[in-house]
């Protein structure tokens, strides 16, 4: 998904460069890094808010898609398919965490 939004932000106008660019990428990059630091936890509960702050960044990155679409940035719906079914998929196990108490 990184990859993905890295390539179509690429398209944007230049004038987006250093504000709306730089945002959507932000908020992409982040989700890896906070699934994996959250793995290195030692207790559920601090997993758990790690994957909670990925899920943050997925739900700005998916506003920010809605923008780029009514902006006609982009009208490529499957980035935006890709991140609400990363989101789906991140609340469920999230769910199966807390489950297992």
């Amino acid at each position: 998904m990184v990859t993905k939004i890295y390539k179509q932000t690429k398209k944007f106008p230049e004038e987006e460069k250093f504000g709306f660019i730089a945002q959507m990428r932000r908020s992409a990059i982040s989700v890896p890094p906070n699934i994996g630091e959250s793995a290195t936890r030692k207790n559920d509960k601090e997993y758990i808010q790690f994957l909670y702050i990925s899920l943050s960044s997925l739900a700005e990155l998916e506003t920010q898609l809605i923008i780029s679409s009514n902006l006609g940035y982009t009208t490529n719906n499957l980035l935006l398919d890709e991140v609400e079914r990363l989101i789906r998929s991140l609340l469920a196990f999230i769910k199966y965490l807390k489950n297992l108490k």
